[in-house]
């Protein structure tokens, strides 16, 4: 294992049972003069949870899938109803939700979905609980745990992100209703620097929760997501994931987070939004395997992008390019808007328009299990699959 798991008390363990890959560091008989003592207080921490943890992230990562991310709050849910006219009620998120989830076959290209909190609570417009419709296509139900951003102050002009006060009964709560596994988003801005502060906030905030997710038997996505805003090339993008990983797997190990019961979520390595130079596909699967390469350990079990503004097709070519040759990882996606905006544009809010919408959101799906086998040609796809949803600081 990458680490020892800081999860769930069991009965302490001696050396003779260390956890396998761990060594203890022994004094040099030339520098401790001593007499011997009672063996020292010394334990580790070993899990109830842990083999369930990978083997759930195992499922989330496995071939040909990846995740649904429709986790938008009820605000954000709102923008979306209200982009094809509908009010932002409970009954229309629901009935959102309910399309969404329901799609006959999903589950043979997405693994995992990740829900807010009302729709981890919710029923279906037939009465079924979204959970249980989720199970039952073999997807695992996931859960969205941050409290939202807010302005770190002593930045320039950046964020944190809020959630970590009374996390660990909160995951309890949602693994009983049947969640596995949880994500937490952070953002680091290059235009706004990013400063060191933001950068080891990000880091810190990211690993402690991850640490208290697993403790209470919910495998986290780990999600510093490096905003597309501004002008920069892929060079400064790349330097600065750098920096931001290497900070955030550092304090993962200091929270002895288990390597192999986690899920990554990161930014593609692309140009920023409003750069002129654009990057092919075959340029931004360089610069993400890459940085993922020099950063990321081969025991994290599975990758799972964001597509953060990039259209449905530039988001499923450029996995596409990055699944060309046999990666240590599972290399997959989880998108929100990636797979959702022409679904949503679809239904309109009609009934009758809801196999329809279901069809369009089961294409896209097919489209990025293809890209995670690296088996996608980007032939057929609509216009609107081609159109950029970049929104200028979007917030989720």
């Amino acid at each position: 294992m990458a680490s020892a798991s800081l999860l769930k008390t069991s009965p302490i363990v001696d050396k003779s049972e260390w956890v396998k890959g761990q060594t203890l560091r022994q004094p040099s008989a030339s520098v401790v003069r001593c007499h011997p003592v009672a063996p020292s207080g010394l334990t580790v921490r070993a899990s109830s949870y842990a083999d369930e943890l990978v083997k759930t992230a195992k499922t989330i990562a496995s071939p040909g899938r990846g995740i649904l991310a429709m986790d938008e709050s009820n605000a954000t849910c709102g923008k979306r109803l209200a982009s094809i006219g509908l009010e932002n009620t409970e009954a229309n998120r629901q009935a959102y939700r309910t399309l969404l989830v329901s799609v006959p076959g999903l589950g043979q290209y997405i693994s995992g979905a990740i829900l807010f909190e009302e729709t981890l609570y919710q029923t279906t417009v037939d009465g079924k609980k979204m959970v249980d419709v989720l199970v039952e296509q073999n997807i695992v139900p996931g859960i969205k745990v941050d409290k939202g951003l807010v302005p770190l102050a002593g930045s320039n002009n950046e964020s944190w992100c809020q959630g970590l006060d009374g996390l660990a009964p909160r995951s309890a709560a949602y693994y009983q209703q049947g969640a596995r596994f949880a994500k937490w988003r952070t953002v680091v801005s290059i235009p706004n620097g990013p400063s060191e502060l933001a950068v080891k906030e990000a880091a810190w905030g990211l690993a402690r929760y991850a640490a208290i997710s697993q403790d209470n038997g919910l495998v986290p996505i780990v999600e510093p997501e490096i905003l597309l805003d501004g002008e920069h090339g892929i060079d400064r993008t790349f330097e600065v994931a750098k920096k931001v990983w290497a900070e955030v797997f550092f304090y993962l190990a200091q929270n002895n987070v288990l390597f192999e019961g986690i899920l990554l979520k990161p930014s593609m390595v692309t140009p920023g939004a409003e750069c002129k130079d654009k990057a092919t596909p075959q340029q931004v699967a360089e610069y993400t395997l890459s940085l993922l390469r020099q950063r990321i350990p081969p025991a994290v079990p599975g990758i799972m992008f964001l597509s953060g503004g990039q259209s449905e097709v530039e988001a499923t070519l450029n996995l596409n390019a990055m699944n060309q040759a046999p990666n240590p990882w599972h290399v997959s996606f989880s998108y929100a808007r990636a797979l959702q905006n022409t679904c949503l544009k679809t239904w309109g809010g009609r009934p009758e328009n809801v196999k329809a919408a279901q069809e369009t959101l089961l294409v896209r799906a097919k489209a990025n299990s293809l890209a995670q086998l690296g088996k996608y040609t980007g032939e057929g796809e609509s216009e609107e699959a081609k159109q950029g949803m970049f929104v200028k600081g979007y917030v989720y």
